[in-house]
Formats: C-alpha cells, structure tokens, sequence
C-alpha cells in the first residue's frame, strides 16, 4: 500500500503533536471599532514571546506590554500610526507577565474590508535581540505581515456576514475571528515545515495542511466520542488556493462537530481528499451523525456558515453537493478544479 492510500487516524497526541506553532513570529489582530481598540486574537507564538495566555491578553489594548522604561517616543509614533490608520514598524521596550523587559520587534498594518474601511489592525513581530539572523528574520516578518493581510481580507468578509446576520453578538465576534484566523495561522506553519521550509513559499501539500486544520478543530472543539479520520492524497497547491480550501473544510468540519451528534456521544467523520482524472480535487467529508432535518436547506436558508462555504467556492469554481438522510448522516462533496493549481506528489 502506497503512502497516499494510507489513512489516518488521529488520537490525542497526534493532534497535540500537530497544533504546535513551529513559526517563531508572534501575531496580534486588534478591532478599531471596538473601545480602546482591544485585542481580539493572538497565536502561540505571541504566548510565548510575553508570556500571557490568550485568555489574559483578549480584551486588553497591547499597551498593556509597556511599562516604565518604554520609550516615549516611540509610544507616540505608535499611537499616531494607529490614529491616522497607516503603516508602522519599530522596536519598542515591552515587559514579559513575569517582569521581564524585551526589545519587541513590531510591524503593525491596517486591515480594510470592501468599502475601505479599517476593520482591524494586524502586529506581526519578534524579539529583537533573538538568536535568528535579523535580517532573515525581519525578512520573514514582511512576508508573513503581508500574506496575513491578504488573507485576513477573506476572514473580515466573513465577519461582515455574521454582524449582518447577529449584529449584537460582538463577543461571538471574538471567537469567530480567533477560529477562522486559526485556519489560516496553519498555513503558516505547514509553510514553514521541513519540505517547505520558507514563508516565501508558493506552493504547499494541501492534504498535509487539511490534515492539520482538521487535528486542530478536533481537539479543540470535537468531542471525546467523535472518532475522526484522514485520507489525503500527496499533492501541491499554490498557497492561495490552499487558503480557500482550508477555510472551506473548516467551515464543514465545525459544522458537523457542532451539529450532527446534538445529543449523542459518539459518532465518526471522514475526511478524504482526493485528485481526479482531470485535475479535480474533491473534498468530501461525511458524517454518520443525526442528518440534516426536514425543510432545511444547507447551504441555503440563513446558516452563515454555508454562505461563507459558498462565497469561497464562487472564487475557484468549485461545485458542492449534499446528501443526507435523517437519522443516517451527511456527505459533503466538493469538487474543484484546479486550473493549474496542482501538481501531484510523490511521497
């Protein structure tokens, strides 16, 4: 049996294993329309560059990271680039939870949605005096910073959707922002993985990355009783397209985990991701959970989740189909072609 044809269960330590953050840039997202422009998302990696969990960090402004011996000046630089919405990058003083001083490396951009407006502000950055070249790393910075930003452009139009769907939701907002940046934050690191190896990259194995998106989702929001499994053929994507598709699968996986197995303690979900005759990828992902109920149509109706499903797949001309059957389960297929997008593998 091949490498390709084999399938993957994942158990616990695989998916710890799976969902730690290999890229040493720390990541901060921050929401202007919010009061005192609070922090809404951090990575790991941001965990551990200052030592506060994410739960001690949302909510917060990031000056929270100064303290006596910041710099004035560059407080000010900072505010005023926030103020006038523009692009800023600086070494400034910060303070670790423990006490300790850091030089902090930061680069922080605006994010504007599709009428112009700034939605949030995007910090990437690093220790200054860490053991990574400077340049090499700063370098890194810029690319990352960058893609984020491209990236986050789809995230903010899914965000859009839910404020019209559930306007006064602003905390659901929080933890909206956090699972969807999550799926692109495994890009990255499936970027900067042995094989890969750069955040320069342009093309990335799309089952390893699927395989890594749905570990994280498992772990953080399945239940014990759900057994989840992989099978993925080997073959590369550009980031872009990978970028879409992980959303996508995303979006399906939590689907399911969220409402298939409403009042059951077990259950299973396949994920299989395969290259057909012809260059088309499908993704498909079956559940042997309650079904979808009578007279409700996915993804129709007002499920937010099928709307974001079905604004992604407009961008590469993907095509969905759904079968279920009460009682019985539901099977998710998605067909893609891939345009040149792919070129298969050897493992």
């Amino acid at each position: 049996m091949s490498e390709k044809d084999k399938k993957v269960v994942l158990g616990e330590d695989d998916v710890r294993g799976m969902t730690i953050e290999r890229m040493p840039l720390a990541m901060v997202v921050t929401n202007p329309r919010l009061p005192d422009n609070p922090i809404v998302y951090v990575n790991r990696a941001f965990e551990r560059l200052s030592g506060y969990s994410s739960d001690a960090a949302i909510g917060r402004n990031c000056r929270f990271l100064q303290g006596a011996e910041t710099d004035k000046k560059t407080i000010s630089a900072l505010a005023k680039a926030i103020d006038t919405k523009t692009e800023v990058e600086v070494d400034i003083l910060n303070y670790r939870a423990d006490g300790e001083k850091f030089m902090n490396h930061l680069l922080i951009s605006p994010i504007y949605d599709d009428d112009g407006a700034v939605t949030y502000f995007l910090g990437v950055q690093r220790r200054a005096n860490g053991d990574a070249p400077a340049a090499r790393v700063d370098d890194q910075l810029r690319e990352v910073q960058h893609r984020v930003k491209n990236h986050l452009q789809m995230v903010v139009s899914m965000i859009r959707m839910q404020a019209e769907q559930r306007p006064e939701d602003a905390r659901g907002e929080f933890s909206t922002l956090a699972n969807r940046v999550e799926t692109l934050q495994l890009l990255y690191q499936e970027m900067t993985d042995a094989g890969v190896g750069s955040v320069r990259a342009k093309k990335i194995q799309l089952g390893a990355y699927l395989t890594r998106i749905v570990s994280a989702i498992g772990f953080l929001g399945g239940k014990e009783g759900v057994r989840i499994n992989v099978d993925a053929d080997s073959f590369e994507t550009s980031v872009e397209f990978a970028a879409r598709v992980g959303l996508i699968a995303s979006e399906i996986f939590t689907n399911a985990l969220q409402h298939a197995f409403e009042g059951r303690d077990s259950g299973f979900v396949e994920i299989r991701v395969k290259q057909l005759s012809g260059g088309v990828i499908r993704l498909r992902i079956t559940d042997d959970g309650s079904g979808i109920p009578e007279g409700v149509q996915w993804p129709g109706g007002n499920s937010l989740g099928g709307r974001i499903v079905k604004t992604l797949l407009e961008g590469i001309d993907g095509r969905l189909s759904v079968d279920t059957m009460l009682g019985s389960g539901t099977t998710v297929t998605i067909d893609i072609p891939h345009q040149g997008e792919t070129a298969q593998g050897a493992n």
